[in-house]
């Protein structure tokens, strides 16, 4: 039977094809970010998390992301790491000079990305069992091609300034207190240059004395040009680094 083939193109939606920021100096930009959850165990029914929200962010500032607990700070953040697939919009990224739109990469471009631009510090760190602290933390590094020594020499420096023991560095980070396997979590981070930096309560494990050392890092990272973007329930970390706010309403 013949396919009209008028009928089936009026049945196709048509998106129309991302267009990049004309913003030269911004290094980060979400249009119009839309997000929802399927509950399938109450039906099948959809939870819209993410409406319409979008962010600019240019070298040397950092963004808080304010809300209360559900209005989807963290649901925003891991969509900018495209650890989830967003139902519409644009997340641009500054990729080497070039406009990038997160959505519509590759896995292998999206993987290019995340270890030459786009750095995370999640609240979890990834532990293996039997591989040493200082190797954790030193992957990034080494995944650019650093020499191993090098990149030691680097997580080494972090980690002391960070006042994590030097008796854990060889030791694997699977029985580190929380505070500890988040100091773990920033060397790894901050070891890299990233242009941009996604920071998940970076501070929420530390004592006084790191929550400060931490934010000089950010303070350093910002004077170089980084872009940020935080989750921060501290007041005092989100005053002294922040430059702007993006507040989620209620859940």
């Amino acid at each position: 039977m013949p396919t009209n083939r008028s009928s089936l193109m009026d049945t196709l939606q048509v998106l129309p094809t991302p267009t990049a920021p004309t913003n030269t100096q911004a290094l980060l930009q979400a249009d119009n970010l839309h997000k929802s959850f399927v509950l399938h165990h109450q039906g099948g029914v959809q939870l819209p998390v993410l409406e319409g929200v979008s962010l600019t962010v240019n070298p040397g500032e950092c963004v808080a992301l304010q809300g209360p607990s559900g209005s989807g700070k963290s649901t925003f953040m891991r969509s900018l790491y495209a650890n989830y697939r967003i139902d519409s919009g644009s997340i641009w990224v500054k990729h080497q000079g070039q406009w990038v739109d997160l959505p519509q990469l590759e896995a292998h471009k999206l993987i290019e990305v995340r270890q030459h631009t786009l750095g995370y510090v999640s609240q979890f760190l990834r532990v293996i069992p039997r591989v040493p602290a200082v190797e954790v933390a030193a992957e990034p590094l080494m995944e650019l091609g650093i020499d191993r020594e090098e990149a030691n020499v680097k997580v080494r420096n972090l980690f002391s300034r960070l006042n994590l023991p030097e008796r854990l560095w060889e030791l694997s980070p699977t029985t580190f207190s929380g505070g500890e396997k988040q100091r773990v979590n920033i060397a790894r981070a901050f070891s890299v240059d990233y242009p941009i930096l996604l920071l998940d309560e970076p501070t929420s494990a530390l004592d006084a004395a790191n929550r400060d050392v931490v934010m000089q890092l950010i303070e350093e990272r910002k004077a170089q040009g980084c872009a940020m973007v935080g989750i921060f329930h501290d007041d005092e970390v989100r005053e002294r680094v922040c430059d702007g706010t993006l507040t989620f309403g209620q859940p």
